[in-house]
């Protein structure tokens, strides 16, 4: 079994946003360090990412599930507006993540992976 690196920063840098949904830490690539996002602190227990460039050049790892991030969020904003109606906001997220039945949870976790 290959073991892969967890790709959130060690250490809470000093500056890093804190609010409604957490403390929320960056997140880069495994392979050149590229800026990756942010993912919330809470919750989240490993983390492993590649940036796009990486991916096209090194391919996909094998026995894991790779979604470009494009198509993640693509998912995440169809379910809020089949469900809402609309775009929901971050004060909104909170119950959401706290919730492990609601639809919109399970999907969060998929992203996390």
């Amino acid at each position: 079994m290959d073991l892969l690196p967890d790709c959130r920063t060690r250490q809470v840098p000093a500056g890093i946003p804190r609010g409604v949904l957490g403390t929320w830490l960056p997140v880069y690539c495994a392979n050149c360090g590229a800026d990756g996002g942010m993912v919330p602190e809470e919750h989240c227990t490993f983390l492993f990412y590649l940036c796009n460039a990486c991916a096209e050049t090194h391919g996909q790892i094998a026995g894991t599930l790779m979604m470009p991030d494009e198509v993640f969020y693509q998912r995440l904003l169809d379910a809020q507006l089949e469900r809402y109606g609309r775009p929901l906001t971050p004060s909104e997220w909170g119950p959401i993540e706290a919730d492990p039945s609601h639809p919109l949870h399970t999907l969060l976790r998929e992203g996390s992976r």
